[in-house]
């Protein structure tokens, strides 16, 4: 049987994401039960992820059973990660799918806007030049139209600008004004197409300690205005607190560190309001709001019925619910009420699968297919109850048409299993996160389709519906066609399946330096998404950058095989930068793209799809040659850049820090917040100093305030603060403009400061020892200047430095000046 899969988009519920078929169990359908009688909403707004209060939001939906949403306002593109080298878009892909495993465990929904986290920034006026205000307002009104809550929580203060990051406040100021437009038909009337306006009833401010400053100012002070809400729950069927929950909610948050340890016993929020009526109960923000069946045309039938199922509940035997279950759904479906129709009907059909222990999924027999093929899929069915089940139809979404005849019974706990196969159109889009797909600006995602603005994940558009007639009545399930497989370690693992190109390139490096005239190799790597390609490939550069050859003829037998290509290149004889792009020819068709794949157990593979660029530099670097030793922190692809500007780079384990072995090396160089993370380092400093002592060089980078793992990080005094400069094109004074590290073996002038990227740099120290030199001062508009951004001191007869400098971002965005500083500091020594 053979369908055609056209393009479409769908929206859909984040509970419906995940790709393994899900299984819950009686305790679990009982509180969606409970759910289900339960009609209200509550939205969560802030910044970034890891802004959302887990236990609230666990505490909301767990509890009190409303629907519990969480709009991030950016997808935490700025941040740096604590487990890998990924950076920018990439790190954005990583923290929204962590976000989206934070809600399965606590039981809320993820919404974004298209503002893009363009790094710290110090106040709102500042973010919201960057931003588009207009832009990221409209994506609030959108969720909002859309969730329909009644209930608004900022997590922040839209008072108190200035105090916290410019985008926590500018978050709280956006909603505050969301709050009075949502309803408004004259304000973005192109969202009313696809919606219709809405008017919460609150808005609260969600005010802890940490806002009064201490927690014994928090304790002194009145609180007899604010809602107190008593989130300590300890929820008995599942052996968890809700502290506990939301812990486990908070530690998906994986590449942030925010790994968190639960709570039991008595515990409170509280809430301030903003807007709207003061509920009478202030244990209650739901108070005097109905969240009954009532509350719907044509709901007190459905809810009667409901609420006998949540009654007569048989926690053995969940299937003895079916029949009044499908009446009501039945029911659902004819109430004009179309937001709570589409929430109920989903809802209810979850249940009713899981009371019946309904087992369905469309499994692909590979994991990457290209446009314009045949893609296989094993469907299996399994009804495991005595409920009587009829497939009246199946097939690729949205083609699939219910049949007057029955296809097959599903007799219990007989599988069903078909094999068919789904023709991919040739128009199919690739997989890739949505809001990559266009070019956008610093501060803003590129989304032109409206009703994808605020969707979490990756459109998926390859499904396979089923329709059930149960009891007489007609249900339809979807499923995402999924890969899987069997690991002799892990077992059963999933995965999505992805739409990918015939063939993509990636060049070996980021960025190419070029010192000289010398002609420079330059390594693309091919990778097949298809059986038996042949083409052509060849790099496009500027005028005066010359390639040889012109082009590369090249063969690839199987799928997923990949092979390299490698061309010379004469750089200009004109200091500057350009870009490379590789261009892949097959079939008279052109590939640019270069496919990124993220893979980290804690969340779903994740593809991403960019151009198939990189960055040459025709410097006048110079560099002594140095022998380095890296050690690794939080993870920087910094190693990477100094091989290219001709270093030789050895990556040494903590374990291997002995005297020994430094004695092969010139300088060590300590990764990004290593002495946040590498607990060895606690052990080597004796090893470390002596290394400096004897005639070379230690550079230290950045690392945070938090949990430093040795408070002699230097051989001096130094203190580590939160001070910052994030405007990167801030002015840079030179404060002892004889140094040798601005003079040699590279003069560095004002204009290695332009173009850098993000920032300039972070967690300066503040304090130190008389016998540090402070080389550097900047600073943000309208702050006192910040001279902690380099510092170098004598140590014996070597040289320790420690620099707050940005490198980790400069270096593989090819930002020039940022290189002939490093070879500065690194040539300090000589």
């Amino acid at each position: 049987m053979k369908h055609y899969i056209l393009f479409f988009f769908l929206l859909l519920n984040i509970k419906g994401l995940a790709q393994q078929p899900v299984k819950p169990n009686a305790v679990e359908l009982y509180n969606q039960i409970q759910k289900l009688n339960f009609l209200g909403s509550v939205l969560y707004i802030a910044a970034h992820p890891d802004d959302e209060n887990t236990r609230l939001i666990s505490y909301l939906s767990n509890d009190v059973k409303a629907q519990t949403g969480y709009l991030s306002l950016t997808r935490g593109d700025g941040g740096q990660n604590l487990i890998g080298p990924e950076l920018r878009e990439q790190l954005g892909v990583i923290r929204t799918q962590e976000l989206i495993e934070a809600r399965k465990i606590d039981g809320g929904e993820q919404f974004f806007t298209r503002a893009n986290d363009f790094g710290f920034s110090k106040n709102p006026d500042e973010t919201l030049q960057i931003w588009d205000k207009d832009q990221v307002l409209s994506d609030i009104i959108w969720v909002m139209r859309k969730f329909q809550p009644d209930v608004i929580i900022n997590r922040f203060d839209h008072r108190s600008p200035g105090t916290t990051h410019g985008h926590h406040t500018s978050s709280a100021m956006l909603s505050y004004e969301a709050f009075d437009k949502v309803n408004d038909e004259g304000i973005f009337p192109n969202q009313l197409q696809y919606t219709n306006t809405w008017q919460p009833k609150r808005l609260f401010f969600n005010t802890s300690w940490w806002f009064y400053g201490s927690k014994e100012k928090f304790d002194a002070a009145d609180k007899s205005n604010l809602c107190q809400l008593q989130i300590g729950t300890y929820y008995q069927s599942l052996g968890k607190s809700n502290q506990e929950i939301a812990a486990l909610s908070r530690s998906r948050h994986q590449s942030q560190g925010f790994g968190s340890t639960g709570t039991r016993g008595e515990d409170n929020e509280y809430l301030e309001l903003l807007k709207g009526d003061t509920p009478k109960d202030k244990t209650n923000i739901f108070d005097g709001i109905d969240t009954t069946w009532n509350r719907v045309k044509g709901g007190k039938e459905i809810g009667a019925i409901l609420a006998n199922v949540e009654k007569n509940f048989d926690f053995k035997n969940p299937s003895a619910s079916i029949p009044e279950l499908v009446k009501a759904y039945d029911l659902i479906q004819n109430i004009e009420d179309k937001h709570w129709k589409y929430i109920k009907s989903d809802e209810i059909k979850k249940i009713i699968s899981g009371c019946a222990g309904l087992y369905f999924e469309a499994v692909s027999d590979v994991q990457e297919i290209t446009p314009n093929s045949t893609l296989k899929v094993k469907v299996e069915i399994v009804n495991r109850s005595s409920i009587q089940m009829k497939i009246n139809g199946m097939g690729a979404i949205p083609l699939l048409e219910s049949n007057t005849e029955a296809i097959a019974d599903l007799k219990e706990n007989i599988p069903y299993t078909k094999n068919i196969e789904l023709q991919i159109a040739k128009e199919v889009n690739y997989t890739n996160p949505y809001w990559l797909n266009e070019k956008g600006s610093i501060g803003m995602y590129a989304v032109n389709n409206q009703e994808n603005i605020g969707l979490p994940d990756v459109i998926r558009q390859i499904k396979v519906g089923v329709r059930l007639n149960i009891n007489g009545v007609e249900i339809p399930f979807e499923r995402n066609v999924v890969y899987k497989y069997n690991d002799d370690v892990k077992g059963e693992v999933y995965q999505p399946l992805d739409i990918v190109p015939a063939v993509t390139s990636s060049f070996a490096e980021k960025v190419y330096i070029f010192n000289n005239d010398r002609d420079k190799s330059v390594t693309v790597k091919i990778k097949s998404g298809k059986d038996a390609i042949n083409g052509t490939i060849k790099l496009e550069l500027p005028k005066k950058w010359v390639v040889s050859p012109t082009e590369i003829p090249f063969t690839i037998d199987k799928k997923g095989q990949e092979i390299v290509a490698v061309f010379s290149i004469s750089p200009s004889k004109e200091v500057g930068e350009i870009s490379i792009k590789s261009i892949v020819t097959v079939d008279g068709l052109a590939y640019d793209l270069n496919k990124i794949d993220i893979n980290y157990p804690h969340i779903y593979k994740q593809m991403v799809l960019k151009p198939a660029e990189a960055k040459a530099i025709r410097l006048g670097i110079k560099t002594k040659n140095e022998k380095i030793a890296y050690i690794m922190g939080a993870g920087d692809e910094i190693p990477k850049s100094l091989i290219q500007m001709g270093y030789e780079v050895d990556i040494v384990k903590p374990d291997e820090i002995t005297t020994e072995k430094l004695e092969n090396y010139d300088v060590v160089m300590t990764g990004i917040r290593a002495y946040n993370v590498v607990n060895a380092l606690a052990f080597k400093q004796n090893i470390l100093f002596d290394f400096v002592k004897n005639g070379k060089t230690m550079i230290v980078q950045y690392n945070t305030t938090d949990d430093l793992v040795t408070k002699d990080m230097a051989p001096f005094p130094l203190k580590i603060s939160r001070d910052r400069v994030t405007e990167e094109n801030a002015d840079v004074r030179f404060l002892n403009p004889k140094h040798p590290v601005l003079n040699y073996p590279n003069k560095i002038t004002a204009e290695d400061f332009k173009n850098w990227s993000q920032e300039q740099g972070l967690y300066y120290p503040n304090e130190w020892d008389v016998a540090f030199t402070p080389i550097l001062s900047s600073n943000d508009k309208g702050e006192k200047p910040k001279n902690g951004a380099l510092l170098i001191a004598k140590y014996g007869n070597g040289n320790y430095i420690y620099t707050g400098l940005s490198f980790f971002r400069e270096l593989p965005e090819g930002v020039s000046g940022a290189f002939r500083l490093l070879a500065n500091i690194i040539a300090i020594g000589k």
